[in-house]
């Protein structure tokens, strides 16, 4: 199903926080579990510029609908990790830049590489590398939601499930956009499947993982995705990669899952 891009653009916009009661925070905290996953996901969320600028090092800045989209997505994960910055705040952590400069400030040269490593991969690939980003941006949109749907569940704090609902509304929007450009892009074009196949069978990793540290990556996928409604939650990711064109079977998101559940252990 087509992305309509002129309703996204009546819809995109500044995080709605309208009733949301962050002083509720300070009368009933969220626990420590919680908490180091919403620094987790803020983090993620407010390096999404960044993930913009591997994007358009490659052949996706030709493309209008792409760069279109991006120009709101950037804006929009962006209040993402505002709202989690005020909850963060309130009690009495870091949020926004007091957390994000150092960061940014201590991430290896393996995130400078990235944008080189994208434009090389761009050039040797082609027209079919833009699957292979479409699909990897549905991959992780798929999994941020799920984690923001886990995490309320979890916490089972109603001012956090609120926000986290606003916050996956828009997510998934953003699902929307990547999942049809995915499935457009690999529909009829077998190279772009074994392309887009190997890269994530071999490559992929959960969002956020190369910037964050492992311990984590570790600590956010066994409290979220660990037990039986945790395996239920990457199962379902997996059987929707599975109705990708060309994808079905590679069952990655359980994989990841089950990789860091051991090693928490």
């Amino acid at each position: 199903m087509a992305f309509d891009l002129d309703l996204y653009k009546q819809r995109t916009g500044r995080l709605n926080l309208d009733g949301i009661e962050f002083e509720a925070f300070e009368e009933v905290p969220l626990d420590p579990a919680t908490l180091r996953c919403l620094q987790y996901m803020h983090d993620v969320e407010h390096h999404t510029v960044c993930y913009l600028r591997d994007l358009l090092v490659t052949s996706a800045h030709r493309d209008h609908e792409i760069t279109s989209f991006m120009s709101f997505w950037v804006h929009e994960e962006y209040w993402h990790g505002e709202a989690i910055a005020e909850v963060l705040r309130r009690h009495g952590l870091a949020g926004g830049a007091d957390r994000i400069v150092p960061m940014r400030h201590s991430l290896t040269i393996k995130d400078r590489l990235m944008p080189f490593t994208h434009m090389a991969g761009s050039a040797i690939a082609g027209p079919s590398f833009l699957a292979v980003l479409m699909t990897w941006g549905a991959v992780n949109e798929w999994t941020t939601q799920a984690g923001y749907g886990r995490l309320a569940q979890l916490a089972d704090h109603p001012v956090l499930s609120e926000l986290l609902k606003r916050i996956m509304r828009q997510e998934g929007l953003h699902i929307d956009f990547y999942s049809s450009q995915a499935a457009a892009r690999l529909e009829r074009d077998r190279r772009a499947q074994r392309l887009t196949r190997f890269a994530l069978d071999r490559l992929w990793q959960p969002v956020g993982a190369n910037v964050m540290p492992p311990a984590e990556v570790e600590h956010l996928i066994a409290h979220l995705f660990s037990g039986e409604e945790g395996r239920a939650a990457t199962e379902r990711i997996d059987r929707r990669i599975d109705r990708l064109p060309g994808l079905e079977g590679l069952g990655i998101v359980s994989r990841a899952a089950g990789t860091a559940g051991r090693t928490s252990r």
